[in-house]
C-alpha cells in the first residue's frame, strides 16, 4: 500500500482526497489543515490522524506520497519540506506563488529521486483529450490562431469564497483558472511567448484582477489572444478555441467539445470516453516504476513562466 498524507483540506483538496480513498493501492494514514477543526472532521471521516502542522506530520510519521493542497503561497513552503524527505509528490497547481519558487522546486524535485506530478485534470479528461486528438489528427488543418476566453459573473465563485481565491498576492482567475490552459496550449502545440497584455485591477489594492486583455504568440508568431473579465451579467464562460486552415474546435466550460470545418456550421462533437486516465491511477504507476502519463514539475514550471510575465 502507498502510505499517503493529505496536506491542505480546501474544496480542491478533499476532491482529491475522495479519488485516493477509492483507489486499492492507496492508503491514507494523515492530513493536515492549519484549521484545527477541518483536519479533526477529515481525519475522523478517513479513520487517519490530524495534524496542523505539517512539519510535525512529516517528522513523526512516514509516507510514500504526500498530496500538497495549500493555497499557491505556500506551496514552496510545504513541497520543500516533501521533497527533503524524498516522498513523491503531488501539488497543485500553480507550481508555486513566483517565476523563482517554481525553478526552486523544480530544481529540487529533479534532483531527488522522487515521483513529482502537478494536478492539472483537464489532462486526465476525455474531452480534452479528445481536443487534442482532433488537433494533432488536423481536424482543423494548419493552426491559423488560438483564443482562450475567461467570463465571470463572480469573482471568486460562489463555491470557491476564501481569501486566498480573491486576493491580488496568490489568486486571481488568471492564476486559478488561466494557469490550466496555459498548460494545455503548451502541451497541445508548444512553447508560449507573452507579447503584451492589459490587466485591470479595482481600486481595493489587496484585491485580483477584473479584466486581462493578453496577446501571446508561438515560436512561429502565430497568435494567442487571451480575454479574461469577472463580475459581468449572465454565466460562467470558458472558451478554448482553435482556429484553422480547414475548420475551428472549442473546449467549452471545461468539459464539452464543439467543431466544424470552414464554411460550415458549428456543431457538438461527443468525446470519446475510453480517452479519459486517472490521476491516481497514473501516479501509482508512477511510483511502482512503471509508464505513466503525468504532468511533472517541468511542465508546471513551463506554465509558471508564462502566468508570471501575466500577472507581472
Amino acid at each position: 500500500m502507498i502510505r499517503t498524507g493529505i496536506i491542505g483540506l480546501g474544496a480542491i483538496g478533499q476532491r482529491i482526497i475522495h479519488a485516493f480513498n477509492n483507489h486499492p493501492k492507496i492508503k491514507i494514514t494523515a492530513v493536515c489543515d492549519h484549521l484545527e477543526e477541518l483536519a479533526d472532521k477529515t481525519a475522523a471521516t478517513y479513520n487517519v490522524r490530524a495534524f496542523t502542522n505539517h512539519e510535525e506530520m512529516l517528522e513523526q510519521m512516514q509516507f510514500d506520497l504526500i498530496y500538497v493542497a495549500v493555497p499557491p503561497k505556500y506551496h514552496h513552503h510545504v513541497a520543500s519540506a516533501v521533497i527533503e524527505k524524498n516522498i513523491h509528490i503531488l501539488c497543485e497547481k500553480p507550481l508555486a506563488n513566483s517565476l523563482e519558487e517554481a525553478v526552486s522546486l523544480h530544481e529540487s524535485a529533479q534532483s531527488a529521486s522522487i515521483v513529482h506530478a502537478m494536478n492539472f485534470p483537464l489532462h486526465y479528461q476525455a474531452e480534452s483529450r479528445m481536443f487534442s486528438q482532433l488537433i494533432q489528427t488536423n481536424y482543423i488543418g494548419e493552426l491559423r490562431r488560438v483564443e482562450l476566453k475567461m467570463h465571470f459573473p463572480n469573482w471568486p465563485r460562489l463555491w470557491q469564497q476564501n481569501a486566498w481565491v480573491g486576493s491580488r498576492e496568490q489568486g486571481g482567475f488568471t492564476l486559478e483558472v488561466g494557469i490550466h490552459f496555459i498548460q494545455q496550449i503548451q502541451q497541445i502545440f508548444g512553447p508560449v511567448n507573452v507579447i503584451n497584455k492589459s490587466i485591470q485591477y479595482p481600486n481595493n489594492p489587496e484585491a485580483s484582477e477584473d479584466a486581462i486583455l493578453a496577446l501571446l504568440n508561438f515560436d512561429n508568431s502565430i497568435p494567442i489572444l487571451l480575454d479574461g473579465i469577472a463580475h459581468t451579467a449572465g454565466s460562467e464562460k470558458i472558451a478554448f478555441t482553435a482556429y484553422g486552415t480547414e475548420g475551428t474546435l472549442s473546449l467549452l466550460d471545461w468539459s464539452k467539445i464543439e467543431g466544424g470545418k470552414t464554411g460550415e456550421q458549428i456543431m457538438p462533437i461527443e468525446a470519446d470516453q475510453r480517452l479519459s486516465l486517472s490521476l491516481v491511477d497514473e501516479l501509482v504507476k508512477a511510483i511502482e516504476g512503471e509508464d505513466a502519463d503525468l504532468v511533472t514539475f517541468s511542465a508546471g514550471l513551463e506554465a509558471q513562466r508564462v502566468l508570471e510575465q501575466l500577472r507581472s
